[in-house]
């Protein structure tokens, strides 16, 4: 059976309050491990690492039992818990360490893409990220069902595996695919996640948020709003195909996704107001000539050295 990372951080939470000679909650205990035989397996797999740990509880002996002996039972029993629970507390302490060693120690490499470039690289059977232009990303060469996004855009094509759920790192976020297709945008303070297969758990331990087909997920990282809304499923990743659609978007977007995608610098004009383009274009003529802008999002385009500044009309 695979222990849930939720149940197994309830295993040390219980452990290390186990510890403490006032705890009184042995019933609420007994009532968390009988509710899921998870919850069992959990905790012997935490009292297991202790042992292993630090050898402590393995190692109540002699030295204690004959001041024990000299005590009333119940007394006994009640030290010998908390003897016993203060050496877990302790040892979970060197087994978090660890266990912050092991996430610390993942052998990574870096993918970069350049503007106006994409690129595909290949996961396990089954899955593969489709690159879009500006991204950067970061891999495991030990776990093909980890990835780091530190910007840009990717597509994720993923096969579904219960037991190694895909886990998607992308700043202090976490995603984690349930047999998904799924695009994620992570530019600036913005975050994006759309999907149109499968689903996706958005940070499973705060907001724990699905994201299920035909919806996109935005959050604002200035403020740290979370928004869900509906999106056409074939939108997902579309840019992949040589369109970008806006919906509302500021001029800001919009320079950025046609910079990243063109490879070709836009800038939007300064003092534009927010939220204020809608539109869908195919990016070829964008590269062809720039100023094919102006007609397809109703924009005003002005070339300025080597770039190009859009504004509104």
């Amino acid at each position: 059976m695979t222990i849930d990372e939720t149940i197994r951080q309830q295993a040390l939470d219980w452990a290390v309050r186990a510890g403490d000679p006032q705890f009184e909650e042995w019933e609420a205990f007994t009532l968390w491990l009988e509710a899921d035989p998870a919850h069992g397996e959990a905790y012997d797999a935490v009292a297991a690492a202790v042992a292993d740990a630090s050898g402590l509880v393995s190692g109540v002996g002699a030295a204690n039992d004959d001041d024990l002996a000299a005590t009333q039972t119940n007394t006994a029993r009640i030290a010998r818990r908390s003897w016993i629970g203060g050496a877990l507390a302790a040892s979970l302490a060197l087994v978090g360490g660890f266990t912050l060693w092991q996430a610390n120690s993942r052998d990574l490499y870096q993918i970069e893409v350049a503007p106006g470039a994409a690129r595909t690289v290949a996961l396990d059977a089954g899955s593969h990220i489709d690159l879009a232009g500006d991204t950067t990303i970061q891999l495991d060469r030990d776990d093909p069902r980890y990835a780091r996004l530190e910007k840009g855009q990717a597509l994720f094509t993923i096969r579904h595996d219960e037991q190694r759920p895909f886990r998607l790192k992308v700043g202090e976020d976490t995603l984690v695919d349930v047999g998904t297709v799924f695009d994620v945008r992570h530019r600036g303070a913005q975050l994006s996640v759309a999907v149109s297969e499968g689903a996706v758990q958005f940070n499973p331990k705060d907001q724990n948020q699905r994201i299920s087909p035909g919806q996109i997920l935005r959050k604002n990282g200035q403020d740290g709003r979370i928004t869900l809304e509906a999106i056409s499923p074939e939108q997902v990743g579309e840019w992949h195909e040589g369109r970008l659609t806006f919906s509302a978007a500021s001029l800001e977007q919009v320079a950025s996704d046609l910079t990243s995608s063109t490879g070709i610098a836009f800038a939007a004009a300064p003092g534009s107001s927010p939220g204020s383009v809608s539109g869908s274009l195919r990016l070829d003529p964008i590269r062809k000539d720039p100023r094919s802008l102006a007609v397809l999002l109703d924009l005003d385009v002005r070339r300025e050295g080597d770039g190009w500044i859009i504004g509104e009309r």
